[in-house]
Parts: C-alpha cells; structure tokens; sequence
C-alpha cells in the first residue's frame, strides 16, 4: 500500500504489518521542540550526545548555553556520585546489621552460662569480623583483684572503667592507639583501634566493660557510629543478668 496523506496534513504510510502508521517528520520534531522549548533542559545527556553547542560567539562574548550544560553536567555527575555512596553505605549498613543478628542469636541461644561466655569472647569476633572481643569487669572494694580464669575475661581494679571511660559515660572509641592490657591481656600489643562498651548488668554487681580490638588503627573512632554495638551490649547485659539471677 502506497503512503499518503492524512487530514491534517502528516505523512501516513504502512508498517511491516501491513497498518496505516503516522510518520514523525522533521517538521514534527520543531513543532514540538518549539511547544517544549525545555526539552534539552530536562534531558541534558541527549544534548551532550547530540554535540547541540551555540552558534560560534565573538570576542568577549559568554556563551550562555554551554555554561549551562555544563553546570547541568556536573550537577548531574554529582548526583550520581551521592547515589552511588547511598547505595554503598546501605549495603555495608545492611551487612552490620546481619552481623549483629548472627552475634545476638548466638549469645541468647547459648545452652550454658559458660558456652554464653565462650560465644561473646570466641566466636564474636568471627560474626563481627573484628580482630578481638574480651570482657572486663570490676573487682569490688572489698574483694582484692585477682586474673580470671577464662581466657577472654579480665578482672579490673575498682574504679578502672571511670578512669577510662569517664563518669557516667557508656562509651569510648579510639583509633591509631596501643592496646591496654587492662581490657586485652596479652593480645594488648597487637590492639591498635578499640571499642570500650560499659556493661551495667546489675545494681547489685559492678559495672563491666565490652572490649572490641581492632589491629586496623581506623578500623574504629570517635566518628563512628554505636547504635548497633550498644544494643549488642544490652543483649549482653540481660543474658548475663538471666543466667545469674541477678536484679536489675
């Protein structure tokens, strides 16, 4: 079938299936480049790909247009660039928060007081992919300080968590550092970044800390955020405070 003429003007012709198609023509294209004068604006890669580019511009003459394209192209390549780090951080999120899970079921699926222990200063560091996990805790006053006898647990002198965390606060991190034996024993030289968590397990009990050692010097800071470590230490607490019958 031969092309023709619709009545408005435009050119109809048949497809492959033998169908009368209207034909998109030039004259088309400026019609509607002409009613959408924002177009190129709007869909600034085709622009780039197409070479649109101003007429050639005198002497101390701006060219407006590629200025603006180019602003329009480092926008865009900043958004792009935001995007991807998005997308970055919520992977890496999403693995932190399946390595806390793994470590929290391991804790409270625990069948003994001991294997809990066992978990938190054994197998964490593995779930956690941190180089060293250990539990301190604080002789009373009227106890004298003396090692504990599980490998992973060390006893502290009265009043060592508020030397080193601070009064009242829950928390210290610390990059490129050598290690205190205090909280890691004998793996202490190898602890360049570390993580302290006070454990409150009880009113009843003195305070205790959960270590995390790093031999990654930036591996932890102050920058870094605690949310998900600090609710893996409330785990802590509760577990231990359940085993031991302990009050709050």
């Amino acid at each position: 079938m031969a092309s023709g003429r619709g009545t408005d003007g435009s050119v109809i012709a048949p497809d492959g299936s033998g169908r009368q198609v209207k034909l998109i023509t030039s004259d088309d294209v400026v019609a509607y480049l002409r009613a959408h004068p924002d177009f190129f604006a709007k869909h600034i890669e085709l622009a780039g790909e197409l070479g649109l580019a101003s007429a050639v511009q005198g002497p101390g003459v701006i060219d407006m247009q590629q200025a603006i394209l180019r602003r329009l192209r480092s926008e865009i390549d900043r958004l792009k660039s935001e995007r991807t780090e998005i997308i970055a951080n919520s992977k890496q999120n999403q693995i932190v928060q399946n390595r806390i899970q793994a470590a929290v079921i391991s804790i409270i699926q625990a069948p003994t007081f001991e294997k809990m222990i066992h978990v938190a200063t054994h197998e964490l560091p593995e779930l956690l992919d941190v180089d060293f996990v250990t539990i301190a805790i604080e002789a009373t006053a009227d106890a004298p300080k003396k090692a504990a006898s599980v490998r992973g647990i060390y006893v502290l002198a009265p009043g060592a968590i508020d030397a080193a965390i601070g009064p009242d606060k829950h928390a210290r991190l610390r990059s490129n550092i050598s290690g205190e034996e205090a909280f890691f024993g004998e793996i202490a030289r190898f602890v360049q970044s570390d993580v302290l968590l006070r454990l409150r397990v009880s009113s009843g009990s003195p305070d205790g800390v959960m270590c995390f050692g790093s031999r990654n010097p930036e591996a932890f800071g102050p920058d870094m955020a605690t949310e998900l470590l600090f609710f893996l230490a409330k785990v802590l607490e509760n577990t231990i405070r359940a085993w031991l019958d302990l009050p709050e």
